[in-house]
This record gives structure tokens, sequence and C-alpha cells, in this order.
């Protein structure tokens, strides 16, 4: 089963799950802030997509950092960070079982579920 993570009110989230959904894909979509976060799996996503990519460095959470720690960040601190501020997960993250996509783009979607 396909799995969305990422927060309800975010606007790219909205518009992957419009397409999910006018495309037909079944899929289940776990909110980060309601549903929660495992370190494990953060960790796990870290190590396969990189923390850096996971990382979202645009948002306002980022910015309200303290510039020291935006400036000294590394693998521990981003990932304790992210469970810490959800909202600094770049998203969505879609897994469809066997590989994990960052962001929304509809062209890289039709790939992923055109079998």
């Amino acid at each position: 089963m396909t799995t969305i993570y990422g927060i309800k009110n975010c606007d790219t989230m909205k518009k992957a799950l419009r397409w999910l959904n006018e495309n037909g894909i079944d899929y289940r979509f776990h909110d980060y802030r309601k549903d929660g976060l495992d370190k494990k799996q953060l960790q796990a996503w870290a190590s396969e997509l990189g923390w850096e990519k996971l990382l979202n460095r645009r948002g306002t959470t980022w910015r309200r950092l303290p510039e020291t720690t935006r400036e000294t960040i590394n693998k521990t601190s981003a990932i304790t960070l992210m469970l810490e501020y959800p909202a600094m997960i770049k998203r969505p993250l879609l897994d469809t079982g066997g590989k994990l996509t960052l962001g929304f783009d509809a062209d890289t979607y039709q790939a992923l579920f055109t079998y």
C-alpha cells in the first residue's frame, strides 16, 4: 500500500493528494503532526534519501531557528530537529512500498504509477 507522509495544510501536500485522488491511486495519508513520527523510520529515510534532502530549509520553521543552529546542522541534529518540528521535513514523502519520493511532480507520480 502506498503511504504519503506530510502535513495536511501544506499546499504541496494538497496538490499531491488531489493528484492521487484524481488518478484513482489507493493510499494512506500519514500526518506527521497527528499520527506522530518514529525516530527509526526518520533515520531510515535519512539514510536512503540523505538527511540534507529530507530537511526542508525553505520553511518558516527553519528560518526561525537560531543562525548558529542552522550553520552547524549535521545528520544527528537534523534528525532531532525534524522529530521536534515535523514541518522541517520536506513534503510530501511518498512511499510506494519500495521507492521513496520527496516532493510533488505530476510527471514523476505518473511514472511511478504507470504499470
